[in-house]
């Protein structure tokens, strides 16, 4: 009975002080007179960036719950949104918080969330995509240094990180989960080269990243020596919410790629408005509208900082309805959906998942990417029978073998 009575009080205690807190960032901040970046630093520093954290990292140490209320309240009051470019922190801020030192907190968190910082993610390898503990990349020590070669690949908006989420191998002598350490990795270290790759957008929103005796200190280090395979699985859970649930919150009804395609309907002449498709738009509104609530429910359900296994659902329904969605607005487009789309190179600034913003054409050919972004729907399948249905796992052959012994190519 004692702990039935507590809980609501504790709550909205909670939800009180982060009223409190809201209300005096706004009183003594406002954010149509000042920049982005002042702004969110006024923000992090109040305890409202990532209620979730610590008090002097960003937040208030209540429940992660209470991030869409500050939001809302700041939106209302003329904050600007996240810029999408700084997406990365969504992966990289938690992954400091749950596994950095002190120092690495201090170093991190504040700059990353007011986006004066940019971040990547140096995960996957020409031999290590979706076997992601099989990397590569070797760390040696140096001292209070490590040394780093070696290849990365798919990193989206490598060319303009400040910083990357680098996953090494320091240990080749035992299996491979066990051997990996993961670090803060300057980008502007000698040593290390970004190359684009073009993809079939003609952007060059994915790069490869080549590192040669690259020198990074032991205090950029995150996590223990050995550990990089946890601390690479909050980034990936992470990673997943942030692609799945999108980097912005639920969103309103009828907004993403299905408004393109109500939009595009609207446009119709009603003798063009055939059953047929009027069909498919209403089941991929439902398909949508399912998706948007089943977010919401997942958000207001969560308890902890960190997602877990549950949102491969999220990220794996999310990429199959954008294609489905976007393959049905350049059906509508008909014959005005083959021309008219610049394939001329280039490297972007900001980033859309879904790729709407850039057009029809645009969407319907990046969205190509969602099924294999940040985990391809076949792992992702994986991971749900395993993790969520509790079916038995693949084979592992090589789980127990030193990493150093198992044959390659």
């Amino acid at each position: 009975m004692t702990d039935t009575l507590e809980a609501p009080t504790t709550a909205d205690a909670a939800a009180a002080r982060v009223d409190a807190a809201i209300d005096e960032l706004l009183a003594s901040h406002n954010p149509e007179q000042l920049s982005y970046a002042e702004f969110r630093g006024a923000q992090f520093d109040a305890g409202l960036a990532w209620v979730h954290f610590d008090e002097g990292h960003g937040g208030l140490s209540v429940s992660p719950r209470l991030q869409r209320g500050v939001e809302e309240r700041l939106r209302a009051a003329g904050a600007r949104p996240m810029k999408p470019v700084t997406f990365f922190m969504h992966l990289a801020g938690p992954t400091i918080h749950t596994h950095g030192s002190e120092e690495v907190k201090q170093r991190f968190l504040r700059s990353m969330f007011t986006g004066e910082e940019l971040w990547c993610q140096l995960f996957s390898e020409p031999g290590a995509g979706s076997d992601f503990a099989g990397l590569a990349t070797r760390a040696v020590a140096d001292g209070e240094e490590w040394i780093v070669n070696g290849q990365k690949v798919w990193n989206t908006l490598a060319h303009l990180g400040d910083f990357g989420m680098l996953v090494t191998r320091t240990n080749p002598e035992v299996p491979k989960h066990r051997g990996l350490t993961y670090f803060a990795l300057d980008m502007k270290s000698p040593g290390v080269e970004v190359r684009p790759l073009r993809q079939i957008t003609g952007e060059a929103e994915f790069n490869e990243v080549y590192m040669t005796d690259v020198r990074v200190p032991d205090a950029k280090r995150i996590g223990d020596v050995g550990d990089g395979w946890r601390v690479s699985l909050t980034t990936l859970m992470n990673e997943r919410n942030a692609i799945g649930t999108g980097s912005g919150g639920p969103p309103k009804q009828g907004s993403g790629p299905i408004s393109v395609l109500v939009k595009l309907w609207n446009q119709r002449d009603e003798a063009d408005r055939d059953t047929v498709t009027r069909d498919r738009l209403t089941k991929l509104w439902a398909r949508s509208e399912v998706m948007r609530l089943t977010n919401m429910r997942a958000g207001a359900n969560r308890r902890m900082g960190n997602p877990g296994p549950e949102m491969s659902i999220a990220k794996l329904a999310y990429a199959e309805l954008n294609q489905a969605l976007m393959t049905c607005a350049v059906d509508m487009m008909g014959a005005e959906g083959l021309v008219g789309y610049d394939y001329t190179f280039r490297r972007p600034e900001d980033l859309s998942v879904d790729g709407s913003d850039g057009g029809v054409q645009h969407g319907f050919l990046r969205v190509r990417a969602n099924s294999i972004e940040g985990g391809t729907s076949e792992i992702m399948r994986n991971i749900l029978g395993e993790q969520v249905l509790g079916l038995p796992g693949e084979p592992r052959v090589d789980k127990d073998v030193p990493w150093i012994e198992v044959p390659r190519n």
